[in-house]
Protein backbone atom coordinates (compact mmCIF):
# COMPACT_ATOMS: atom_id res chain seq x y z
CA UNK A 1 0.00 0.00 0.00
CA UNK A 2 2.81 2.39 -0.87
CA UNK A 3 0.74 4.08 -3.61
CA UNK A 4 -2.44 5.91 -2.64
CA UNK A 5 -4.98 7.75 -4.78
CA UNK A 6 -7.13 10.36 -3.04
CA UNK A 7 -10.62 10.82 -4.49
CA UNK A 8 -12.97 13.49 -3.14
CA UNK A 9 -16.73 13.03 -3.34
CA UNK A 10 -18.46 16.29 -2.26
CA UNK A 11 -21.88 14.70 -1.83
CA UNK A 12 -24.35 15.75 0.84
CA UNK A 13 -27.49 13.62 1.20
CA UNK A 14 -29.35 16.66 2.47
CA UNK A 15 -29.19 17.95 -1.12
CA UNK A 16 -26.88 20.83 -0.22
CA UNK A 17 -23.44 21.94 -1.34
CA UNK A 18 -22.30 22.92 2.15
CA UNK A 19 -21.75 20.82 5.27
CA UNK A 20 -20.20 17.43 4.62
CA UNK A 21 -19.90 18.23 0.91
CA UNK A 22 -17.05 20.57 1.85
CA UNK A 23 -15.10 17.90 3.71
CA UNK A 24 -12.70 16.78 0.95
CA UNK A 25 -11.47 20.29 0.30
CA UNK A 26 -11.28 21.10 4.01
CA UNK A 27 -9.08 18.07 4.62
CA UNK A 28 -6.82 19.03 1.74
CA UNK A 29 -6.48 22.56 3.15
CA UNK A 30 -5.56 20.98 6.49
CA UNK A 31 -2.60 19.34 4.77
CA UNK A 32 -3.84 15.82 4.12
CA UNK A 33 -1.84 15.13 0.99
CA UNK A 34 1.34 16.57 2.44
CA UNK A 35 0.91 14.54 5.63
CA UNK A 36 0.43 11.36 3.63
CA UNK A 37 3.55 12.07 1.63
CA UNK A 38 5.42 12.68 4.86
CA UNK A 39 4.76 9.07 5.88
CA UNK A 40 6.61 7.80 2.82
CA UNK A 41 3.62 7.14 0.59
CA UNK A 42 3.42 7.97 -3.09
CA UNK A 43 0.22 9.98 -3.39
CA UNK A 44 -1.92 10.90 -6.39
CA UNK A 45 -4.59 13.47 -5.60
CA UNK A 46 -7.30 12.99 -8.22
CA UNK A 47 -9.28 15.98 -6.98
CA UNK A 48 -13.02 16.03 -6.41
CA UNK A 49 -15.64 14.41 -8.58
CA UNK A 50 -17.64 16.97 -10.55
CA UNK A 51 -21.09 16.00 -9.30
CA UNK A 52 -24.42 17.07 -10.71
CA UNK A 53 -26.26 19.91 -8.93
CA UNK A 54 -28.42 18.65 -6.06
CA UNK A 55 -31.80 19.61 -4.69
CA UNK A 56 -33.02 19.44 -1.11
CA UNK A 57 -36.47 18.29 -2.24
CA UNK A 58 -37.65 14.92 -0.88
CA UNK A 59 -39.03 12.73 -3.65
CA UNK A 60 -42.63 11.70 -3.00
CA UNK A 61 -42.25 8.21 -4.46
CA UNK A 62 -38.84 7.10 -3.17
CA UNK A 63 -39.00 9.25 0.02
CA UNK A 64 -35.33 10.18 -0.55
CA UNK A 65 -33.82 13.65 -0.84
CA UNK A 66 -31.81 14.32 -4.01
CA UNK A 67 -32.73 10.91 -5.38
CA UNK A 68 -32.07 11.97 -8.96
CA UNK A 69 -28.43 12.75 -8.19
CA UNK A 70 -27.71 9.45 -6.42
CA UNK A 71 -27.37 7.39 -9.58
CA UNK A 72 -24.83 9.64 -11.34
CA UNK A 73 -22.87 9.99 -8.08
CA UNK A 74 -22.69 6.21 -7.67
CA UNK A 75 -21.59 5.82 -11.29
CA UNK A 76 -18.86 8.45 -10.94
CA UNK A 77 -17.53 6.99 -7.72
CA UNK A 78 -17.58 3.51 -9.22
CA UNK A 79 -15.58 4.75 -12.21
CA UNK A 80 -13.00 6.60 -10.10
CA UNK A 81 -12.46 3.69 -7.72
CA UNK A 82 -12.30 1.17 -10.58
CA UNK A 83 -9.64 3.30 -12.27
CA UNK A 84 -7.62 3.45 -9.08
CA UNK A 85 -7.80 -0.31 -8.64
CA UNK A 86 -6.80 -0.81 -12.28
CA UNK A 87 -3.74 1.38 -11.61
CA UNK A 88 -2.77 -0.94 -8.78
CA UNK A 89 -3.14 1.88 -6.25
CA UNK A 90 -5.05 2.10 -2.98
CA UNK A 91 -8.14 4.34 -3.27
CA UNK A 92 -8.76 6.66 -0.31
CA UNK A 93 -12.26 8.03 -0.92
CA UNK A 94 -13.17 11.16 1.03
CA UNK A 95 -16.86 12.00 1.50
CA UNK A 96 -19.24 13.69 1.76
CA UNK A 97 -21.51 11.26 3.48
CA UNK A 98 -22.12 7.52 3.56
CA UNK A 99 -23.84 6.89 0.19
CA UNK A 100 -20.42 7.28 -1.47
CA UNK A 101 -19.93 3.70 -0.21
CA UNK A 102 -22.45 2.52 -2.80
CA UNK A 103 -20.13 3.54 -5.63
CA UNK A 104 -17.09 2.10 -3.88
CA UNK A 105 -18.73 -1.29 -3.51
CA UNK A 106 -20.04 -1.17 -7.08
CA UNK A 107 -16.39 -0.94 -8.18
CA UNK A 108 -15.35 -3.62 -5.69
CA UNK A 109 -17.96 -5.96 -7.20
CA UNK A 110 -15.64 -6.44 -10.18
CA UNK A 111 -13.32 -8.27 -7.77
CA UNK A 112 -15.98 -10.64 -6.48
CA UNK A 113 -19.07 -10.27 -4.32
CA UNK A 114 -18.51 -6.99 -2.44
CA UNK A 115 -17.74 -7.24 1.27
CA UNK A 116 -17.40 -4.40 3.74
CA UNK A 117 -16.11 -3.69 7.22
CA UNK A 118 -18.57 -0.97 8.18
CA UNK A 119 -17.28 1.23 11.01
CA UNK A 120 -20.12 3.58 11.90
CA UNK A 121 -22.04 5.00 14.85
CA UNK A 122 -25.33 4.10 13.12
CA UNK A 123 -26.76 1.04 11.42
CA UNK A 124 -27.89 3.13 8.41
CA UNK A 125 -30.71 0.79 7.38
CA UNK A 126 -33.80 2.98 7.83
CA UNK A 127 -36.66 2.26 5.43
CA UNK A 128 -36.84 5.42 3.29
CA UNK A 129 -40.48 6.13 4.15
CA UNK A 130 -39.68 5.92 7.88
CA UNK A 131 -36.55 8.07 7.85
CA UNK A 132 -36.95 11.29 9.80
CA UNK A 133 -34.49 13.09 7.50
CA UNK A 134 -35.02 11.64 4.03
CA UNK A 135 -31.24 11.51 3.63
CA UNK A 136 -29.71 8.53 1.86
CA UNK A 137 -27.07 8.54 4.58
CA UNK A 138 -29.76 6.99 6.82
CA UNK A 139 -30.35 4.17 4.38
CA UNK A 140 -27.33 2.95 2.42
CA UNK A 141 -26.63 -0.25 4.36
CA UNK A 142 -30.28 -1.30 4.11
CA UNK A 143 -30.06 -0.73 0.36
CA UNK A 144 -26.89 -2.79 0.08
CA UNK A 145 -28.56 -5.61 1.98
CA UNK A 146 -31.48 -5.36 -0.46
CA UNK A 147 -34.08 -4.97 2.27
CA UNK A 148 -35.31 -1.40 1.72
CA UNK A 149 -34.98 -0.72 -2.01
CA UNK A 150 -38.50 -1.51 -3.25
CA UNK A 151 -39.51 2.13 -3.75
CA UNK A 152 -36.30 3.28 -5.41
CA UNK A 153 -36.25 3.98 -9.15
CA UNK A 154 -35.35 0.85 -11.12
CA UNK A 155 -32.15 2.27 -12.59
CA UNK A 156 -30.95 3.25 -9.13
CA UNK A 157 -31.76 -0.21 -7.74
CA UNK A 158 -29.73 -1.79 -10.53
CA UNK A 159 -26.73 0.44 -9.75
CA UNK A 160 -26.63 -0.54 -6.07
CA UNK A 161 -24.73 -3.78 -5.47
CA UNK A 162 -26.34 -6.34 -3.19
CA UNK A 163 -24.33 -7.81 -0.34
CA UNK A 164 -25.14 -10.85 1.75
CA UNK A 165 -25.61 -10.38 5.48
CA UNK A 166 -22.46 -12.47 6.01
CA UNK A 167 -20.48 -10.07 3.82
CA UNK A 168 -20.77 -7.09 6.17
CA UNK A 169 -19.59 -6.62 9.74
CA UNK A 170 -20.67 -3.47 11.55
CA UNK A 171 -18.32 -2.04 14.17
CA UNK A 172 -19.36 0.73 16.56
CA UNK A 173 -23.09 1.24 15.92
CA UNK A 174 -24.78 2.61 19.03
CA UNK A 175 -28.18 3.81 17.82
CA UNK A 176 -30.18 0.81 19.02
CA UNK A 177 -32.32 2.82 21.40
CA UNK A 178 -33.11 5.45 18.75
CA UNK A 179 -34.25 2.69 16.39
CA UNK A 180 -36.33 1.04 19.11
CA UNK A 181 -37.98 4.34 20.05
CA UNK A 182 -38.93 4.86 16.40
CA UNK A 183 -40.24 1.31 16.00
CA UNK A 184 -37.51 0.45 13.47
CA UNK A 185 -36.17 -3.10 13.52
CA UNK A 186 -32.42 -3.38 14.07
CA UNK A 187 -30.39 -5.38 11.57
CA UNK A 188 -28.58 -7.02 14.49
CA UNK A 189 -30.61 -10.20 14.15
CA UNK A 190 -28.97 -11.01 10.79
CA UNK A 191 -25.85 -8.81 10.58
CA UNK A 192 -22.99 -9.05 13.03
CA UNK A 193 -22.68 -5.82 15.03
CA UNK A 194 -19.87 -5.23 17.52
CA UNK A 195 -20.74 -2.47 19.96
CA UNK A 196 -18.34 0.30 21.10
CA UNK A 197 -17.71 -1.11 24.58
CA UNK A 198 -16.48 -4.40 23.13
CA UNK A 199 -14.27 -2.58 20.64
CA UNK A 200 -12.78 -0.38 23.37
CA UNK A 201 -11.68 -3.47 25.32
CA UNK A 202 -9.43 -4.70 22.50
CA UNK A 203 -9.77 -2.89 19.15
CA UNK A 204 -6.91 -4.79 17.53
CA UNK A 205 -8.46 -8.17 18.32
CA UNK A 206 -11.91 -7.03 17.14
CA UNK A 207 -10.50 -5.82 13.84
CA UNK A 208 -8.39 -8.93 13.39
CA UNK A 209 -11.34 -11.25 13.94
CA UNK A 210 -13.54 -9.25 11.57
CA UNK A 211 -10.90 -9.27 8.83
CA UNK A 212 -10.33 -13.00 9.21
CA UNK A 213 -14.05 -13.55 8.68
CA UNK A 214 -14.31 -11.28 5.64
CA UNK A 215 -11.14 -12.34 3.86
CA UNK A 216 -12.25 -15.97 3.89
CA UNK A 217 -14.91 -14.87 1.42
CA UNK A 218 -12.67 -12.67 -0.75
CA UNK A 219 -11.53 -9.04 -1.13
CA UNK A 220 -13.24 -6.42 1.01
CA UNK A 221 -13.69 -2.68 1.54
CA UNK A 222 -13.19 -0.54 4.67
CA UNK A 223 -15.74 2.19 5.42
CA UNK A 224 -15.34 4.60 8.33
CA UNK A 225 -18.07 7.05 9.25
CA UNK A 226 -16.44 9.47 11.67
CA UNK A 227 -19.54 9.70 13.84
CA UNK A 228 -18.37 6.38 15.27
CA UNK A 229 -16.28 8.70 17.44
CA UNK A 230 -17.59 10.25 20.62
CA UNK A 231 -18.70 13.88 20.48
CA UNK A 232 -15.81 14.69 22.83
CA UNK A 233 -13.41 13.33 20.22
CA UNK A 234 -15.08 14.92 17.17
CA UNK A 235 -18.02 17.30 17.49
CA UNK A 236 -18.07 18.27 13.79
CA UNK A 237 -20.69 15.73 12.72
CA UNK A 238 -24.34 16.37 11.95
CA UNK A 239 -25.95 13.71 14.14
CA UNK A 240 -24.26 13.43 17.51
CA UNK A 241 -24.91 10.60 19.96
CA UNK A 242 -23.83 9.73 23.46
CA UNK A 243 -20.93 7.30 23.75
CA UNK A 244 -18.63 6.28 20.93
CA UNK A 245 -14.94 5.57 20.41
CA UNK A 246 -12.01 7.83 21.17
CA UNK A 247 -9.27 8.59 18.64
CA UNK A 248 -6.67 6.11 19.94
CA UNK A 249 -9.20 3.27 19.85
CA UNK A 250 -10.34 4.13 16.32
CA UNK A 251 -6.72 4.45 15.21
CA UNK A 252 -5.77 1.04 16.57
CA UNK A 253 -8.88 -0.52 15.06
CA UNK A 254 -8.32 0.87 11.58
CA UNK A 255 -4.56 0.42 11.60
CA UNK A 256 -5.15 -3.29 12.13
CA UNK A 257 -7.79 -3.25 9.40
CA UNK A 258 -5.58 -1.47 6.87
CA UNK A 259 -2.80 -3.97 7.53
CA UNK A 260 -5.13 -6.88 6.78
CA UNK A 261 -5.04 -9.00 3.61
CA UNK A 262 -7.54 -8.52 0.83
CA UNK A 263 -8.33 -4.84 1.48
CA UNK A 264 -9.28 -2.99 -1.71
CA UNK A 265 -9.75 0.57 -0.45
CA UNK A 266 -11.05 2.88 2.23
CA UNK A 267 -13.89 5.44 2.36
CA UNK A 268 -14.05 8.08 5.12
CA UNK A 269 -17.20 10.17 5.57
CA UNK A 270 -19.40 12.48 7.65
CA UNK A 271 -16.99 15.21 8.79
CA UNK A 272 -18.75 18.60 8.56
CA UNK A 273 -16.25 21.47 8.35
CA UNK A 274 -19.05 24.01 8.91
CA UNK A 275 -19.17 22.73 12.50
CA UNK A 276 -15.40 23.05 12.88
CA UNK A 277 -14.69 26.80 12.70
CA UNK A 278 -11.13 26.62 13.98
CA UNK A 279 -10.21 23.62 11.85
CA UNK A 280 -9.10 21.54 14.83
CA UNK A 281 -11.28 18.63 13.74
CA UNK A 282 -9.80 18.65 10.26
CA UNK A 283 -6.28 18.63 11.67
CA UNK A 284 -7.13 15.66 13.88
CA UNK A 285 -8.65 13.73 11.00
CA UNK A 286 -5.60 14.40 8.85
CA UNK A 287 -3.31 13.11 11.59
CA UNK A 288 -5.46 10.02 11.99
CA UNK A 289 -5.44 9.21 8.26
CA UNK A 290 -1.71 9.77 7.92
CA UNK A 291 -0.88 7.75 11.02
CA UNK A 292 -3.02 4.82 9.93
CA UNK A 293 -1.96 4.73 6.29
CA UNK A 294 1.65 5.34 7.24
CA UNK A 295 1.55 2.59 9.85
CA UNK A 296 2.68 5.05 12.50
CA UNK A 297 0.19 4.26 15.26
CA UNK A 298 2.36 3.14 18.16
CA UNK A 299 5.48 3.73 16.09
CA UNK A 300 7.99 6.54 15.68
CA UNK A 301 9.48 5.23 12.47
CA UNK A 302 10.56 7.95 10.01
CA UNK A 303 8.95 8.34 6.64
CA UNK A 304 10.62 7.65 3.31
CA UNK A 305 10.94 9.92 0.28
CA UNK A 306 7.74 10.02 -1.70
CA UNK A 307 6.03 11.79 -4.56
CA UNK A 308 2.84 13.70 -5.31
CA UNK A 309 0.87 13.92 -8.49
CA UNK A 310 -2.04 16.34 -8.58
CA UNK A 311 -5.06 16.31 -10.90
CA UNK A 312 -8.05 18.54 -11.42
CA UNK A 313 -11.68 17.57 -10.83
CA UNK A 314 -12.68 14.09 -11.97
CA UNK A 315 -15.59 13.49 -14.26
Amino acid sequence: MDRVEVVGVPFNSAGKTDGVARAPQALRRAGLVEELIGTGLSVTDRGDLDLQPMTAERDAESHVIASATLLPMIQQVRGAVATSLEHGTFPLVLGGDCPVLLGCLAAAAAHGSPRVLFVDGHEDAWPPERSTTGEAADMELGWLLGTTTAQLPADLRRAIPTIAADDVIVLGARDGQELADAGIESIADHVRIVRPDVIADDPVAVAGEAIATLVERGPWWLHVDLDVLSTESLAAVDYQQAGGLDWPTLARLTTRAVAGPGLLGWSVTIYNPDLDPDGAGAQRIVKYLADVLGGRVGSDRPGRPASLRAHGPIG
